[in-house]
Protein backbone atom coordinates (compact mmCIF):
# COMPACT_ATOMS: atom_id res chain seq x y z
CA UNK A 1 0.00 0.00 0.00
CA UNK A 2 1.24 3.50 -0.87
CA UNK A 3 0.28 6.70 0.87
CA UNK A 4 1.02 10.14 -0.57
CA UNK A 5 0.45 13.36 1.33
CA UNK A 6 1.21 16.86 0.10
CA UNK A 7 1.61 19.09 3.15
CA UNK A 8 2.05 22.84 3.30
CA UNK A 9 5.85 22.50 3.32
CA UNK A 10 5.71 20.25 0.25
CA UNK A 11 3.51 22.56 -1.80
CA UNK A 12 6.35 24.69 -3.11
CA UNK A 13 4.18 25.80 -6.03
CA UNK A 14 0.95 27.77 -5.81
CA UNK A 15 -0.46 25.40 -8.44
CA UNK A 16 -0.23 22.37 -6.14
CA UNK A 17 -3.08 22.06 -3.59
CA UNK A 18 -2.76 20.09 -0.36
CA UNK A 19 -4.09 16.54 -0.51
CA UNK A 20 -3.69 12.99 0.77
CA UNK A 21 -4.02 9.82 -1.35
CA UNK A 22 -3.76 6.16 -0.39
CA UNK A 23 -3.39 3.44 -3.03
CA UNK A 24 -4.02 -0.12 -1.91
CA UNK A 25 -1.86 -3.00 -3.10
CA UNK A 26 -3.14 -4.51 -6.37
CA UNK A 27 -4.79 -1.23 -7.35
CA UNK A 28 -4.10 1.48 -9.90
CA UNK A 29 -5.16 5.07 -9.26
CA UNK A 30 -5.26 7.60 -12.10
CA UNK A 31 -4.88 11.27 -11.26
CA UNK A 32 -6.07 13.88 -13.74
CA UNK A 33 -4.70 17.43 -13.58
CA UNK A 34 -3.43 20.20 -15.81
CA UNK A 35 0.23 20.20 -16.88
CA UNK A 36 1.37 22.81 -14.34
CA UNK A 37 -0.12 20.89 -11.40
CA UNK A 38 1.31 17.66 -12.78
CA UNK A 39 4.82 19.14 -12.99
CA UNK A 40 4.63 20.45 -9.42
CA UNK A 41 3.39 17.07 -8.16
CA UNK A 42 6.24 15.27 -9.93
CA UNK A 43 8.76 17.40 -8.03
CA UNK A 44 7.18 16.35 -4.73
CA UNK A 45 7.03 12.65 -5.67
CA UNK A 46 10.67 12.66 -6.76
CA UNK A 47 12.03 14.99 -4.11
CA UNK A 48 10.02 14.21 -0.96
CA UNK A 49 9.21 10.55 -1.59
CA UNK A 50 12.25 9.66 -3.70
CA UNK A 51 10.08 7.80 -6.19
CA UNK A 52 11.22 7.08 -9.74
CA UNK A 53 8.63 8.49 -12.14
CA UNK A 54 8.39 6.60 -15.40
CA UNK A 55 7.95 9.35 -17.97
CA UNK A 56 9.64 7.65 -20.97
CA UNK A 57 12.16 10.50 -21.09
CA UNK A 58 15.35 8.74 -19.98
CA UNK A 59 17.60 7.53 -22.73
CA UNK A 60 17.87 4.10 -24.27
CA UNK A 61 20.68 2.80 -26.46
CA UNK A 62 19.49 3.99 -29.87
CA UNK A 63 22.25 2.25 -31.83
CA UNK A 64 21.39 -1.13 -30.35
CA UNK A 65 18.50 -3.31 -31.43
CA UNK A 66 15.25 -3.58 -29.51
CA UNK A 67 16.20 -7.06 -28.28
CA UNK A 68 19.68 -5.92 -27.20
CA UNK A 69 18.18 -3.06 -25.18
CA UNK A 70 15.64 -5.30 -23.49
CA UNK A 71 18.30 -7.97 -22.88
CA UNK A 72 20.63 -5.41 -21.25
CA UNK A 73 18.01 -4.22 -18.77
CA UNK A 74 16.77 -7.78 -18.25
CA UNK A 75 20.23 -8.64 -16.87
CA UNK A 76 20.67 -5.25 -15.14
CA UNK A 77 17.49 -5.62 -13.08
CA UNK A 78 17.80 -9.38 -12.63
CA UNK A 79 14.35 -9.95 -14.09
CA UNK A 80 13.07 -13.47 -13.50
CA UNK A 81 10.64 -13.48 -16.41
CA UNK A 82 12.35 -15.17 -19.40
CA UNK A 83 13.52 -12.70 -22.03
CA UNK A 84 11.40 -14.20 -24.87
CA UNK A 85 8.30 -13.81 -22.68
CA UNK A 86 9.12 -10.16 -22.03
CA UNK A 87 9.43 -9.49 -25.77
CA UNK A 88 6.05 -11.13 -26.41
CA UNK A 89 4.35 -9.49 -23.42
CA UNK A 90 5.29 -6.04 -24.70
CA UNK A 91 4.63 -6.90 -28.36
CA UNK A 92 8.26 -6.35 -29.35
CA UNK A 93 8.97 -9.64 -31.13
CA UNK A 94 8.20 -8.24 -34.59
CA UNK A 95 10.69 -5.37 -34.22
CA UNK A 96 13.25 -7.16 -32.02
CA UNK A 97 15.96 -6.98 -34.69
CA UNK A 98 15.52 -3.28 -35.48
CA UNK A 99 17.75 -0.59 -34.05
CA UNK A 100 15.90 2.00 -32.00
CA UNK A 101 16.67 4.63 -34.64
CA UNK A 102 14.17 2.90 -36.92
CA UNK A 103 11.42 2.37 -34.34
CA UNK A 104 8.15 4.29 -34.19
CA UNK A 105 7.02 6.37 -31.22
CA UNK A 106 4.70 3.57 -30.15
CA UNK A 107 7.47 0.96 -30.45
CA UNK A 108 9.72 3.13 -28.27
CA UNK A 109 6.99 3.50 -25.66
CA UNK A 110 6.58 -0.29 -25.41
CA UNK A 111 10.35 -0.65 -24.95
CA UNK A 112 10.13 1.80 -22.05
CA UNK A 113 7.20 -0.16 -20.61
CA UNK A 114 9.32 -3.33 -20.73
CA UNK A 115 12.19 -1.55 -18.97
CA UNK A 116 9.90 -0.19 -16.24
CA UNK A 117 8.26 -3.56 -15.69
CA UNK A 118 11.60 -5.37 -15.40
CA UNK A 119 12.84 -2.82 -12.82
CA UNK A 120 10.65 -4.59 -10.27
CA UNK A 121 9.61 -1.50 -8.30
CA UNK A 122 7.49 -2.02 -5.19
CA UNK A 123 5.36 0.96 -6.22
CA UNK A 124 5.22 2.62 -9.61
CA UNK A 125 4.35 6.08 -10.91
CA UNK A 126 3.70 6.64 -14.62
CA UNK A 127 3.37 9.99 -16.37
CA UNK A 128 1.22 10.19 -19.53
CA UNK A 129 1.89 6.55 -20.48
CA UNK A 130 -0.56 6.32 -23.40
CA UNK A 131 -0.43 9.89 -24.73
CA UNK A 132 0.18 9.94 -28.48
CA UNK A 133 0.48 6.18 -29.02
CA UNK A 134 -1.49 3.62 -31.01
CA UNK A 135 -4.20 1.27 -29.73
CA UNK A 136 -1.81 -1.69 -29.62
CA UNK A 137 0.51 0.19 -27.25
CA UNK A 138 -2.40 1.32 -25.07
CA UNK A 139 -3.54 -2.31 -24.79
CA UNK A 140 0.03 -3.32 -23.92
CA UNK A 141 0.07 -0.84 -21.04
CA UNK A 142 -3.31 -2.09 -19.80
CA UNK A 143 -1.97 -5.63 -19.86
CA UNK A 144 1.10 -4.51 -17.89
CA UNK A 145 -1.15 -2.80 -15.33
CA UNK A 146 -3.03 -6.07 -14.92
CA UNK A 147 0.21 -7.95 -14.28
CA UNK A 148 1.45 -5.34 -11.79
CA UNK A 149 -1.80 -5.58 -9.86
CA UNK A 150 -1.52 -9.38 -9.87
CA UNK A 151 1.90 -8.88 -8.25
CA UNK A 152 0.37 -6.55 -5.61
CA UNK A 153 2.21 -3.47 -6.89
CA UNK A 154 0.33 -0.19 -6.23
CA UNK A 155 0.36 2.08 -9.29
CA UNK A 156 -0.21 5.82 -9.68
CA UNK A 157 -0.85 7.11 -13.22
CA UNK A 158 -0.63 10.86 -13.89
CA UNK A 159 -2.59 12.12 -16.91
CA UNK A 160 -3.94 15.36 -18.33
CA UNK A 161 -6.74 13.66 -20.28
CA UNK A 162 -9.87 12.62 -18.39
CA UNK A 163 -10.62 9.77 -20.80
CA UNK A 164 -7.20 8.29 -20.03
CA UNK A 165 -7.85 8.65 -16.29
CA UNK A 166 -11.12 6.71 -16.53
CA UNK A 167 -9.55 4.09 -18.81
CA UNK A 168 -6.39 3.40 -16.79
CA UNK A 169 -7.41 3.71 -13.17
CA UNK A 170 -9.42 1.40 -10.96
CA UNK A 171 -10.24 4.72 -9.33
CA UNK A 172 -9.88 8.07 -11.11
CA UNK A 173 -9.26 11.37 -9.34
CA UNK A 174 -9.04 14.97 -10.44
CA UNK A 175 -6.60 17.34 -8.77
CA UNK A 176 -7.23 21.06 -9.11
CA UNK A 177 -7.33 24.23 -7.03
CA UNK A 178 -10.19 22.74 -4.97
CA UNK A 179 -8.08 19.74 -3.94
CA UNK A 180 -8.37 16.05 -4.73
CA UNK A 181 -11.77 14.69 -5.78
CA UNK A 182 -12.79 11.23 -6.90
CA UNK A 183 -14.38 11.01 -10.34
CA UNK A 184 -17.68 9.17 -10.17
CA UNK A 185 -18.23 6.65 -12.94
CA UNK A 186 -20.67 3.85 -13.62
CA UNK A 187 -20.26 0.88 -15.94
CA UNK A 188 -22.76 0.40 -18.74
CA UNK A 189 -23.95 -3.19 -18.78
CA UNK A 190 -25.52 -4.90 -21.77
CA UNK A 191 -28.66 -5.67 -19.78
CA UNK A 192 -29.07 -2.00 -18.90
CA UNK A 193 -28.65 -0.84 -22.48
CA UNK A 194 -31.21 -3.39 -23.70
CA UNK A 195 -33.75 -2.68 -20.96
CA UNK A 196 -37.03 -1.48 -22.43
CA UNK A 197 -39.00 -0.85 -19.28
CA UNK A 198 -39.95 2.50 -17.81
CA UNK A 199 -37.05 4.96 -17.77
CA UNK A 200 -35.33 5.59 -14.46
CA UNK A 201 -35.91 8.91 -12.77
CA UNK A 202 -33.22 11.37 -13.89
CA UNK A 203 -30.71 12.39 -11.24
CA UNK A 204 -30.22 16.07 -11.95
CA UNK A 205 -27.51 16.50 -9.32
CA UNK A 206 -25.01 14.67 -11.55
CA UNK A 207 -24.77 15.17 -15.30
CA UNK A 208 -23.72 12.01 -17.21
CA UNK A 209 -21.46 11.95 -20.25
CA UNK A 210 -19.94 9.05 -22.14
CA UNK A 211 -16.27 8.04 -22.01
CA UNK A 212 -15.84 4.78 -23.91
CA UNK A 213 -18.04 2.14 -22.27
CA UNK A 214 -18.38 4.13 -19.06
CA UNK A 215 -20.48 7.03 -17.94
CA UNK A 216 -18.67 9.82 -16.13
CA UNK A 217 -20.75 11.97 -13.78
CA UNK A 218 -20.18 15.72 -13.46
CA UNK A 219 -21.41 18.24 -10.93
CA UNK A 220 -23.16 21.06 -12.84
CA UNK A 221 -20.88 23.79 -11.36
CA UNK A 222 -17.86 22.07 -12.98
CA UNK A 223 -19.19 22.63 -16.50
CA UNK A 224 -17.99 25.69 -18.44
CA UNK A 225 -20.44 25.42 -21.32
CA UNK A 226 -22.22 22.93 -23.56
CA UNK A 227 -21.91 22.91 -27.34
CA UNK A 228 -23.98 21.21 -30.02
CA UNK A 229 -21.94 19.01 -32.36
CA UNK A 230 -23.44 16.65 -34.92
CA UNK A 231 -26.78 16.70 -33.15
CA UNK A 232 -25.32 15.75 -29.75
CA UNK A 233 -24.59 17.95 -26.76
CA UNK A 234 -20.94 18.08 -25.68
CA UNK A 235 -19.90 19.18 -22.20
CA UNK A 236 -16.77 21.33 -22.13
CA UNK A 237 -14.65 21.49 -18.96
CA UNK A 238 -11.16 23.01 -19.00
CA UNK A 239 -10.68 22.46 -22.75
CA UNK A 240 -11.85 18.82 -22.66
CA UNK A 241 -15.09 17.66 -24.27
CA UNK A 242 -17.44 14.86 -23.22
CA UNK A 243 -20.42 13.66 -25.25
CA UNK A 244 -23.85 13.56 -23.64
CA UNK A 245 -26.60 11.17 -24.69
CA UNK A 246 -28.96 14.07 -25.34
CA UNK A 247 -29.52 17.04 -27.60
CA UNK A 248 -28.68 20.60 -26.63
CA UNK A 249 -32.36 21.35 -26.03
CA UNK A 250 -32.73 18.36 -23.70
CA UNK A 251 -29.56 19.32 -21.83
CA UNK A 252 -30.78 22.89 -21.46
CA UNK A 253 -34.09 21.84 -19.92
CA UNK A 254 -32.28 19.73 -17.32
CA UNK A 255 -29.66 22.33 -16.44
CA UNK A 256 -31.71 25.55 -16.43
CA UNK A 257 -32.40 25.15 -12.71
CA UNK A 258 -28.62 25.13 -12.08
CA UNK A 259 -28.05 28.51 -13.71
CA UNK A 260 -27.38 27.45 -17.29
CA UNK A 261 -28.59 29.63 -20.17
CA UNK A 262 -29.15 29.02 -23.89
CA UNK A 263 -27.22 32.00 -25.24
CA UNK A 264 -27.07 30.80 -28.86
CA UNK A 265 -28.68 28.08 -30.94
CA UNK A 266 -25.47 26.01 -30.57
CA UNK A 267 -24.40 26.91 -27.01
CA UNK A 268 -25.52 26.75 -23.39
CA UNK A 269 -23.33 28.54 -20.83
CA UNK A 270 -22.91 28.25 -17.10
CA UNK A 271 -23.88 31.78 -16.03
CA UNK A 272 -21.70 31.48 -12.92
CA UNK A 273 -18.66 31.24 -15.21
CA UNK A 274 -19.45 34.21 -17.45
CA UNK A 275 -16.75 36.83 -16.92
CA UNK A 276 -17.65 39.47 -19.53
CA UNK A 277 -20.18 40.42 -22.19
CA UNK A 278 -18.24 41.56 -25.25
CA UNK A 279 -19.66 43.91 -27.87
CA UNK A 280 -17.84 43.45 -31.17
CA UNK A 281 -20.17 45.64 -33.22
CA UNK A 282 -23.77 46.85 -33.07
CA UNK A 283 -25.13 43.36 -33.79
CA UNK A 284 -22.28 41.04 -32.75
CA UNK A 285 -21.79 39.90 -29.17
CA UNK A 286 -19.91 37.22 -27.24
CA UNK A 287 -19.55 35.95 -23.69
CA UNK A 288 -16.08 35.54 -22.23
CA UNK A 289 -15.89 32.60 -19.85
CA UNK A 290 -13.91 32.50 -16.63
CA UNK A 291 -11.97 29.35 -17.46
CA UNK A 292 -8.37 28.47 -18.22
CA UNK A 293 -8.55 29.44 -21.90
CA UNK A 294 -10.88 32.44 -21.43
CA UNK A 295 -13.21 30.93 -24.03
CA UNK A 296 -15.46 33.26 -26.03
CA UNK A 297 -18.97 31.96 -26.73
CA UNK A 298 -21.29 33.60 -29.27
CA UNK A 299 -24.29 35.47 -27.88
CA UNK A 300 -27.31 35.86 -30.12
CA UNK A 301 -28.40 39.45 -30.67
CA UNK A 302 -31.93 38.57 -29.55
CA UNK A 303 -30.57 37.25 -26.23
CA UNK A 304 -28.63 40.38 -25.27
CA UNK A 305 -31.32 42.13 -23.25
CA UNK A 306 -32.38 38.89 -21.58
CA UNK A 307 -28.89 38.09 -20.31
CA UNK A 308 -28.38 41.70 -19.23
CA UNK A 309 -31.52 41.34 -17.12
CA UNK A 310 -30.20 38.15 -15.56
CA UNK A 311 -27.08 40.00 -14.44
CA UNK A 312 -29.10 43.11 -13.45
CA UNK A 313 -27.21 45.23 -15.98
CA UNK A 314 -30.23 47.23 -17.16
Amino acid sequence: MSHFTVNQEDAVHDTLPLFSLTIEDSHAAALHSDSDTQTALLQVLRGHYGLPVFDHMEGLYTRLTVEDNVSFYHKWFGCRVPLPEVLVQFDLQSCAGQTLEHCSVSDMRRIHFAKYYMSGGREMVFREPVHGVDIRTTNTFLHMLHNLKEESVPVLVLVSNMEHAVLLGDVAYKLNQNGLQEVETQEESASESEHNGAPATANLFKIPAKVGDKMILFDPPEIDYIESRDGKAEIVINEESYTMDSTLTEAGSKLEVYGFYRCHRSYIVNLQKVREIITWSKNAYSLRMDNKTQSTIPLSRTKLHDIQDKFSLR
